[in-house]
This record gives C-alpha cells, sequence and structure tokens, in this order.
C-alpha cells in the first residue's frame, strides 16, 4: 500500500510528466485553453496510456527488440482511434473543440516514453498502475492549467493565447521548484539541529 502511494505521489509531484519530464507538451499547451478542454484531453489521454502500458507489458516477450517502437505507436495508436470515436459518438462538442489533439495523442511523447522505459520491463498490474499515476499526473496539470488560464483570462485575454499558455506552464514550473525548495531547505535544518544541539 505504502509502495502505491508513493508511486502517485512520484506521478503526480515528482516525475510529472509535463510539470517535470517536460513531455507531451504540444496538447499540453494547445489544449489547456479551458478546464473542460484540460478534463477531456486529460481522461483521454489517461485512459490510453493505462492501457496501452497494459497491453505492451503483456505482449513485450512476444515483440521483438528491433520493431517494438513501431508496435508501441500501433498499440497506441489503436487505442486513440477508439478514443476518438467514443467523443465523437458521446462527446461531439467536446470532440470539435479539441479537434486534431485527440488523434495527436498517439505522438504523445509521455506515452510512447512509459511504455519503452517501463511497461516493457514490467508484470502487466505494475505498469497498468505506472499507467495509471503518470497518467493521472499529467490529467490534473492539463485541469490546472485550463482552470487557471481560463479565471485569469476574466481579466488578461491573452491568458487565452499561445504566450499565456507557456507564461502558466513556466509559473507552474517555477511554483513547483519553489516548494521543493522550501522543503529541501527544511529537511536540511531538521538534520542540522541535532548537530547543534550534540555540539553544544
Amino acid at each position: 500500500m505504502s509502495s502505491i502511494v508513493e508511486r502517485f505521489r512520484n506521478g503526480l509531484w515528482r516525475d510529472n510528466p509535463g510539470l517535470v519530464q517536460l513531455l507531451g507538451l504540444c496538447p499540453l499547451l494547445a489544449v489547456t485553453s479551458t478546464f473542460i478542454n484540460g478534463l477531456g484531453l486529460g481522461i483521454a489521454t489517461l485512459c490510453v496510456l493505462v492501457v496501452s502500458n497494459g497491453l505492451v507489458s503483456a505482449t513485450r516477450r512476444w515483440i521483438r527488440t528491433e520493431i517494438r517502437i513501431p508496435i508501441y505507436v500501433l498499440i497506441i495508436a489503436s487505442l486513440v482511434t477508439c478514443a476518438e470515436l467514443i467523443f465523437k459518438a458521446w462527446f461531439p462538442a467536446l470532440d470539435r473543440s479539441l479537434g486534431i489533439f485527440i488523434p495527436l495523442i498517439v505522438t504523445n511523447c509521455a506515452i510512447v516514453a512509459r511504455a519503452e522505459i517501463y511497461a516493457s520491463r514490467n508484470p502487466v498490474g505494475s505498469s497498468i498502475i505506472d499507467g495509471l499515476v503518470m497518467g493521472t499526473g499529467f490529467a490534473l496539470l492539463l485541469m490546472a492549467l485550463g482552470a487557471f488560464r481560463q479565471l485569469v483570462s476574466m481579466v488578461w485575454l491573452l491568458a487565452l493565447l499561445p504566450p499565456g499558455a507557456f507564461f502558466s506552464l513556466a509559473l507552474a514550473i517555477a511554483a513547483k521548484n519553489a516548494i521543493d525548495g522550501k522543503r529541501r531547505a527544511k529537511r536540511h535544518d531538521a538534520l542540522q539541529r541535532p548537530s547543534r544541539v550534540t555540539n553544544r
């Protein structure tokens, strides 16, 4: 249980695909003009990442090393096609709003990277959990940026334009780095206190 919690911490914060690894920036910056857009693409990416990780892990013993990347892309493309058809059938307005960025999930580096780095080397259950935690981290970042840009656009219309996307992501990265810096400083101070007491 503790290991699963630790993996969620990594996916949401320490190794967030968009915030730390800076993967999948094209949809991250282009789609997050509203919270709903971020939610829609985030859920689609999360589902594709979870299922693709599971399938890659389940078939890894039969995939030849020389053709592994094309096979991963084929698996991801099949899942993205299913996701696109679901959006067209049940969420047509959101499908029109997201446009080309649903099919472009196929080229999302975060999904291919998790297939190559983790799913191709680990059991199915562990790979599904990895897809879940990394996908959740990416989806939450999409939603947070979408909500932030939507709110800021009420007083600053530039937030909805591409420069606003870069500015919002830069603020998110800066905030994360500042929080991590404060935590490291607190841990350093806590480690220094016993030595100070001993010296006295």
